[in-house]
This record gives structure tokens, C-alpha cells and sequence, in this order.
């Protein structure tokens, strides 16, 4: 029972994760359409940020380092709308992409120019490892927080979108951008919100990966948003909550194998995941809250 719990909350936790960076990605893409895979980076830059404030300015405290540990994120997100995303936003689907890949690829290689490839360790609060014991169970603080933090971030975020004004102008961008600009709401506020509240959730999936990890190198973003992506995909793109719900099915998945598989081939669990993953979009091609779409008869 005790190995049933344990193996429970590492799903809530690394789900959470997942959560957090596809709710950043639906979100973008539900007002723009497009798919950022530059997402990854506001993580890697939170966590320099970080470390370049625990280096030179020395806080007494690493809770000081959180805030502006998403503070970075949410900036970067915002510069990256302003100079990249927003000349091209009347561009085709795929120069957005190449774009995104485009600032993925440099800043990158500023980190590994800069600070060289090696990871900087990054201290967290010490709250965050220790162990709350329940009966015979021992649980980290961190696997309850990623899976708290999560829940609360979708509440707020749904309340933001359902009784706020940006929130609301947000929900009509997702349907019908056009129609939203002639009724006099600026688009440029519309998509600067989105950029913004995918960075704060970045932020946040930034600090608990830096918790998990204990440091800061300049690819630590790119493995989870890949994984975030696919866990949008399996709930259904531009849905809040399929991507939700896909990101906790994707870290159930990856702690089930990882459980069942093995020794043997124990290393090989992504390709289970995603050939688990595949095999449901198969049987729904939309993902679990997306809508299908008709795309004409392409039988031969």
C-alpha cells in the first residue's frame, strides 16, 4: 500500500508539472494559433535568473529567489511577444513556428556561450524536501505542492477568463479575433495577457523542476515542454482543461511504465508513453476535450 501511495504522488507531481507548461501552450495557442515552442526557454531563463541572483546579490533566504524566479519568466515571455511575435502575427502558422524555434535555438547557445553547458546549482527552500509522515508513508512536501499548485493556477485561471474584462475579451480572441478587434478591444493587450499568464505558469513549473533538479543548465526546458506539448495534444489543443487532464495522464503513464516495465527495458519508457499516447489519439484523433474537425474526404 505504502509503494501504491508513494508511486501516486510522483504521477501528481511530475503531472503537474506537465500541467502547468500545457496550460501555458494551450493558452497562447487558443488566442493566436500558434504553437510556442520557445516555451521551454522562459524556464531556462528563470532558473539563470536565479542562480545569477543567488551568485551576485547573495539573499540570506532562497525563498527570495521564487518571486523573481517567475518575475524572469513572465518578462520573457512579454519581450518575447513584443520583438518576435508580434511583427509576424498576421504570417502564416509556420513562420510563427520557425520563429519559435528560431529563439528556442539562441537562446540556447547565449546560455551555453555564456555560462558554458555544465549545471549551476540553484538552492530552493529546504520546506520544499522535507517529509511529512502519514502512518507508515512518507511524503515530500514538493509532490503535494506541484499537484496543489496546479489546481489552484486552473481555478485562478478560470476566473480570470470568466469574470474579468481581459479574461473575457481572451475567450472571444479564441473564437473569433476579428470580430473582437471591430468591437474596439486592442489585440495587442488581448495577446500580451496570454504571453504573460503563460509565463507566470512557466515560472512556476520553473521552480519546482529547479526543486526537483537542484540546478540550472541551458537545455532543462526543452524536455519538458515537449512533453507538455504532447500532453496538450492528448487533451485536446487550445482546451484549459484537456491540457489539464493530459498532463496528469501523461505523468500517470510515465510512472506506470516506468512501475511495470522490466529492468530490462526499463529505459525505454518514453517510447511506451508516447506509443501509449499515439495509440489513443488514433481512437481520438481531436485528444480528450478537443473538437473534431471535418478536413473533406481524403480516402483514395
Amino acid at each position: 500500500m505504502e509503494y501504491v501511495v508513494q508511486q501516486a504522488l510522483n504521477a501528481l507531481s511530475i503531472g503537474g508539472e506537465y500541467a502547468l507548461l500545457a496550460l501555458g501552450l494551450a493558452i497562447v495557442f487558443s488566442v493566436m494559433g500558434l504553437v510556442n515552442f520557445a516555451h521551454g526557454e522562459f524556464i531556462t531563463i528563470s532558473g539563470y535568473t536565479m542562480y545569477a541572483l543567488f551568485i551576485f546579490a547573495a539573499p540570506t533566504s532562497a525563498w527570495g529567489l521564487l518571486p523573481i524566479g517567475i518575475l524572469a519568466s513572465i518578462t520573457a515571455a512579454v519581450v518575447f511577444e513584443r520583438l518576435a511575435f508580434r511583427p509576424i502575427r498576421n504570417a502564416p502558422a509556420t513562420t510563427g513556428l520557425l520563429t519559435a524555434f528560431g529563439l528556442s535555438i539562441i537562446v540556447k547557445n547565449f546560455f551555453v556561450t555564456v555560462v558554458a553547458t555544465r549545471s549551476k546549482a540553484v538552492p530552493t527552500p529546504e520546506f520544499f524536501t522535507e517529509m511529512i509522515t502519514i502512518g507508515t508513508i512518507n511524503i515530500q512536501v514538493l509532490q503535494i505542492l506541484e499537484g496543489a499548485v496546479t489546481g489552484v493556477a486552473l481555478m485562478l485561471l478560470l476566473i480570470l477568463l470568466r469574470h474579468t474584462n481581459i479574461g473575457l475579451a481572451m475567450r472571444a480572441a479564441s473564437t473569433d479575433f476579428n470580430t473582437v478587434r471591430l468591437m474596439g478591444i486592442r489585440a495587442n493587450q488581448v495577446v500580451l495577457a496570454a504571453f504573460a499568464i503563460s509565463g507566470f505558469l512557466a515560472g512556476l513549473a520553473a521552480i519546482f523542476i529547479i526543486a526537483r533538479r537542484g540546478a540550472a543548465d541551458p537545455f532543462m526546458g526543452f524536455a519538458p515542454v515537449l512533453k507538455a506539448f504532447v500532453a496538450a495534444v492528448l487533451g485536446g489543443f487550445g482546451s484549459l482543461a484537456g491540457a489539464v487532464v493530459g498532463g496528469f495522464a501523461l505523468g500517470i503513464a510515465e510512472v506506470v511504465f516506468q512501475v511495470v516495465l522490466p529492468e530490462s527495458i526499463a529505459g525505454y519508457r518514453d517510447a511506451f508513453v508516447f506509443l501509449f499516447v499515439g495509440g489513443l489519439l488514433i481512437l481520438r484523433p481531436q485528444g480528450i476535450f478537443g473538437q473534431s474537425a471535418q478536413f473533406g474526404d481524403k480516402e483514395g
